[in-house]
């Protein structure tokens, strides 16, 4: 729900008592936590609150098959606390994060995790860990879009008309059809078979959905495909280890938080990012920045 102060020196000392650990140690193993299986969720709930009077709610969608399963460890370990950090000292008002695990039906029996939206570092890291990051190829995102574009309430949007952010990780092509037997299966919902161009319209009202490709080598063969659906919003980085540092850098351009490009490098560096991988993340930005005038 997004209630609760963030304390970055809270979320610092989670994540350096993982120093070390791999991804069987950090997030939970075996099946799928019954309180991150997404059906019969009527919505999870981005809200304001007497400590968060402007929330911002914000998702991670992230692709955990075994190409991917590096970017959910380095988010747990070393990461998230630099994305908030760089949001709080822009005065990016109250993010809310909600982490979603992608993966296969054949992989664990469940192709979707879905947590809350929360502001603690605390409440943050115990829904990201309790993923289960079983799972192959073939991932839904189809499913993850809908079930943000159906399944989510948040006040930034219900009262001040004000879209949250949705950053998907991948490196697998788009499924060109939602089917609506999926849907049943997973969310419990009865819905018509929607294109993925309609998928993508439907989630567009409420949330700016971006993309990550983790590295240029996989951009080839899947960057154009998902061009076609988000355009400019898909962002290829120079290496999956920059995935929060693009996804803070994008709300704080888009939401105003800095001027530009230069300013957002600046940024970066005073968040803890290497002046180098702050160079990459400004370059594989440019294009998005420039179309909204933030070049």
């Amino acid at each position: 729900m997004g209630y609760g102060h963030y304390s970055y020196e809270a979320h610092v000392a989670l994540t350096q008592s993982r120093a070390g650990q791999g991804a069987s140690q950090v997030f939970r193993g075996g099946t799928v936590h019954p309180s991150m299986h997404p059906r019969g969720v009527v919505a999870r709930e981005s809200r304001d609150s007497a400590d968060n009077p402007n929330s911002l709610g914000i998702v991670f969608a992230l692709d955990i098959s075994g190409s991917m399963s590096d970017i959910p460890v380095q988010i747990a370990t070393t990461q998230l606390p630099g994305f908030m950090k760089l949001l709080t000292d822009c005065r990016v008002a109250s993010p809310q994060v909600l982490f979603m695990a992608l993966t296969d039906v054949q992989g664990d029996g469940c192709p979707l995790q879905v947590g809350q939206f929360e502001t603690t570092a605390e409440l943050m890291d115990a829904w990201l860990t309790r993923c289960s990051l079983r799972g192959g190829g073939d991932e839904l995102y189809e499913l993850a879009l809908h079930f943000c574009a159906r399944h989510t309430a948040m006040d930034c949007v219900e009262k001040r008309g004000k879209k949250g952010y949705l950053f998907v990780t991948g490196d697998e092509p788009v499924n060109e059809v939602l089917r609506k037997e999926l849907v049943k299966t997973w969310i419990g919902t009865d819905v018509q078979d929607m294109t993925f161009a309609e998928v993508v319209e439907d989630v567009s009202r409420s949330f700016h959905v971006f993309y990550l490709v983790p590295d240029h080598a996989r951009s080839k063969q899947i960057g154009p495909l998902w061009e076609k659906a988000l355009g400019k919003q898909v962002v290829v980085l120079d290496s999956p280890i920059d995935t929060c540092a693009a996804a803070a850098a994008i709300v704080a351009l888009s939401e105003g938080a800095v001027s530009g490009l230069d300013e957002l490098s600046s940024r970066l560096v005073a968040a803890g990012v290497e002046g180098e991988r702050a160079r990459g993340v400004c370059s594989a930005l440019r294009p998005w920045a420039k179309s909204i005038g933030r070049g």
